[in-house]
């Protein structure tokens, strides 16, 4: 037997491991699910800062509800607790994210009873009775593959329910957003904050630089309702950088001092740092602490110089207008929309916590010239992130290769079960792994292009995240299939073999079509393995094994600085964009397959209700937004299910005209149900866009606002404090060490310290103790008491009323807008560092 009629002769074993390496997986992520799920029940109660941050750190009287320390006590207040309290709780944004997924498990939960009970009976019965035993197994009994003539209008006629269900669902739920955003806008948070009244003007020409020509934009378009203040942007150079670089500076020191001084006794040996070289070799070594104490005292003379240098009268090409009452921000802000008088973009002003402020003065052309460059840097990101695309694919169909390859022959004669348990769990494994850092990618390269906002970069991230997901994982991936299944190269492979010519091979292609077919819903046997995954996953995420196993490694092995423990203890940032971008995927995947393999569409509903349970833990007790932004995440998540519906009407026309040929015109039955999305998105548009992203306020709205008067808003300046860029108020970072570790710093610097009190703007203002040092840096004293982040200051700085008492320079520090998961950017470069070093 030659070897290509050996790979043949494997088809039938081929199709007898998918079965098994589907079990394989399914029975391994449910066993270590539960006994992530037991571990979690076990760690919470005695780890409540980890699991339950949110009941000492919360906003006002908006605590959590109580949890009981009992095995399952945690779910309980998941059950009880509806929708207006979550609102009210946790912010609209994560409220918004549960409706999502609520919307998501109900359309699945349609489209499962849709494929359980009309595709699959139907599936069963005809590979049963038309069939041959030898060629089909468990798996392809339950799809479409084999299944020829007219009952294919029935999966086709499946389509269109699924559609209507998607319909029905998206429909109801935006409908119901719209209410809620109602409610947003006319909520005391929104109503009583200062920039839901302010509207943002970029793009402003050069001779309208200033506060009056800002005032002049305005009368000339005759605005409706007068501004009451306004402001233009100044200019800051490279402060914000210079005071991230002295802030790194202080985190670097405190390290030092704290392993030095470790237990309360001082180190053997000083800390050295090597000063140039590469990689450990070269350079000169030296003190570290030393080193730290000189480079902080001339950073703080560093910042304080290039202060006094500043033209604060230099303006730059944005500023910000407050009007008298949010309903009239709301009024101009529609008045203006496709109007840009002078030139200029007005719109509403958003959160100065979202402002991406190295962006927000940018050129035209700089911005231009980024997005081209970040544009071509995305691809070539996105081209290399297909090496492990082809890792992955190769994997999920090893055991159709295996006829190529002796090693992978061999193992699967010798050992079978090992063999299917490989070939099920290995490729979902490596999908996960290679995912990780793309987003994080993605985001960088979204900020570099000039994203004005955070929230910006949460809906850039969603938008390109997702279609890299569907792209690669989705379209190409099975392309690779194609390729590595046998059953559609075999006639290619032999023909070759029988040294035919090249056109007869070419002539010889017309079954390929129908092997296409095949090769595509063969397919959804990975995806059956990729569901378990995605299912442990997310109880992984409720878990937080690695998150606990890192403080603790942290805690012992690393020592803690009083910073790195207030930064810890507050509740972590839910990375909206990350999980809205897994949740659409799993959803464009589940919607794709479901008219060809139900089982795919039955795993991914299984899936998102336990996402929607275990999502629903962690923003009420675990995580909060970044920045409330009111759920602008809505209209993009959505756009993204429709947008799947449509994948899963392409492939269904895709397979009638395989099957029927396309000269037949049979898959112009499959077409409707585009034209009936298309028209459904136009219909919502019209219906809700305006109310969803503006206050729409009534006549008796109007006369009843709240109207601020022009002198009070000019008092006090309270528009240039409260959008002024952060860098010309904030304070720098004073270096911190444990009270415990204090009266060591002596027999550390060999010398006579001075003593005083001071001004902590980490604290709120609090004066503590500190020692100066010869040079007059200061480091204070934190009483083991003060280590956690204080409640109090945690609810003045996520709170948004009382911005005008408190001082800009906590929020901007605590905030940390030059970083994206947890990740530096910008100053932390290292052309930046050493530009800085070279410069001090």
């Amino acid at each position: 037997m030659s070897g290509v009629e050996q790979v043949v002769s494997q088809s039938a074993d081929s199709r007898a491991l998918a079965p098994a390496a589907v079990a394989s997986q399914v029975g391994l992520m449910a066993a270590v699910s539960l006994i992530t799920i037991l571990v979690f029940n076990v760690l919470r109660p005695k780890n409540k800062i980890v699991y339950e941050p949110k009941v000492k750190y919360h906003v006002g009287n908006k605590k959590p509800p109580r949890i009981s320390d009992s095995l399952f006590g945690w779910l309980p207040p998941l059950i009880h607790t509806k929708e207006p309290e979550l609102v009210d709780k946790i912010g609209l944004d994560a409220a918004t994210f549960l409706r999502f997924l609520r919307m998501v498990r109900f359309i699945f939960t349609i489209i499962t009873l849709i494929s359980c009970g009309i595709l699959l009976p139907v599936n069963i019965a005809y590979n049963l009775k038309e069939v041959p035993k030898e060629s089909r197994d468990i798996l392809s009994m339950l799809t479409i593959r084999d299944l020829q003539h007219n009952i294919l209008f029935v999966h086709v006629g499946a389509t269109y329910l699924m559609t209507l269900a998607v319909c029905v669902g998206v429909y109801y739920h935006w409908r119901a957003m719209v209410r809620l955003r109602h409610a947003f806008f006319r909520s005391p948070e929104y109503a009583q904050s200062f920039y839901a009244r302010t509207l943002a003007v970029t793009k402003v020409p050069k001779k309208l630089q200033s506060d009056e020509g800002i005032r002049a934009i305005f009368e000339t378009v005759q605005v409706p309702y007068p501004t009451t203040s306004v402001h233009i942007g100044r200019r800051v150079g490279r402060l914000p950088e210079l005071i991230e670089y002295h802030n790194d500076t202080v985190r670097q020191f405190e390290q030092v001092l704290v392993r030095y001084l470790k237990g309360g006794k001082i180190g053997k040996e000083r800390p050295t740092i090597r000063i140039g070289g590469f990689m450990g070799m070269g350079g000169v070594k030296k003190d570290a602490i030393d080193f730290y104490t000189a480079k902080l005292q001339r950073t703080e003379q560093a910042v304080e110089e290039y202060r006094n240098q500043i033209d604060t009268r230099k303006p730059e090409n944005y500023g910000f207008a407050s009007m008298a009452a949010v309903p009239y921000a709301h009024v101009v802000a529609q008045f203006l929309q496709k109007k840009h008088p002078k030139g200029t973009t007005i719109q509403l002003a958003p959160n100065p916590k979202d402002i991406v402020w190295e962006n927000i003065c940018k050129s035209d052309g700089e911005i231009m010239r980024k997005r081209t460059t970040g544009w071509f840097f995305l691809f070539i990101v996105c081209f290399f992130n297909t090496v492990p695309l082809f890792i992955i694919s190769i994997l999920a169909n090893v055991s159709s290769i295996a006829g190529y390859v002796p090693f992978l022959q061999n193992w699967q004669s010798a050992s079978p079960k090992s063999f299917n348990f490989v070939s099920g769990v290995l490729p979902a494994a490596v999908s996960a792994i290679f995912g990780f850092f793309l987003p994080i990618t993605m985001r960088w390269l979204s900020q570099y292009q000039g994203a004005l906002t955070h929230s910006r970069l949460d809906r850039a991230v969603l938008a390109r995240y997702f279609a890299f997901l569907v792209i690669s994982q989705l379209i190409i991936f099975t392309l690779f299939g194609v390729i590595f299944i046998e059953d559609s190269v075999y006639q290619i492979v032999k023909q070759i073999g029988q040294h035919k010519s090249f056109q007869e091979i070419v002539d010889n292609l017309d079954k390929l079509p129908g092997q296409i077919h095949t090769t595509y819903i063969d397919q959804a046997s990975y995806w059956l393995t990729f569901f378990p995954l995605r299912g442990f996953l997310v109880i992984f995420d409720l878990a937080q094994i690695v998150n606990l196993l890192w403080i603790s490694f942290k805690k012992h092995v690393m020592g803690r600085t009083p910073r790195d423990i207030r930064e810890w203890t507050q509740p972590p940032e839910f990375q909206y964009s990350i999980f809205y971008s897994n949740i659409l995927f799993m959803c464009a995947v589940g919607l794709v397959f479901a008219p060809l393999a139900p089982l795919v569409a039955v795993a991914a509903t299984i899936v998102l209700w336990i996402s929607s349970w275990v999502y629903k833990y962690q923003l009420m007790f675990v995580f909060i937004s970044k920045v409330e932004t009111g759920g602008r995440m809505w209209n993009p998540a959505v756009n993204r299910i429709l947008i799947s519906t449509m994948l899963m009407q392409a492939l269904m026309v895709l397979t009638i005209g395989l099957q029927y040929g396309w000269k037949s015109f049979a898959w112009v039955a499959t077409i409707p149900p585009f034209v009936i999305v298309i028209i459904f998105k136009s219909y919502i548009n019209r219906t809700f866009d305006r109310r969803f992203r503006y206050f729409v306020p009534t006549e008796e709205e109007l006369r009843q606002a709240t109207i601020h008067s022009q002198r009070g808003d000019a008092k006090g300046n309270r528009l240039s404090k409260r959008f002024g860029h952060p860098a010309l108020h904030a304070e720098l970072f004073t270096p911190m060490l444990h009270a415990s570790m204090m009266p060591l710093l002596s027999e550390v610097y060999s010398g006579k310290l001075g003593r005083e009190t001071t001004k902590m703007e980490e604290y709120g203002g609090q004066r503590m103790d500190a020692q100066v040092l010869p040079g007059g840096l200061r480091i204070a004293a934190v009483d083991q008491r003060d280590l956690e982040y204080d409640p109090a200051q945690y609810q003045r700085d996520r709170g948004e009323l009382d911005w005008d008492a408190r001082s800009v320079s906590t929020t901007n520090m605590l905030s940390d807008t030059s970083s994206v998961y947890g990740q530096k950017v910008g100053a932390s470069s290292s052309g930046f560092v050493n530009g800085y070093n070279n410069y001090l």
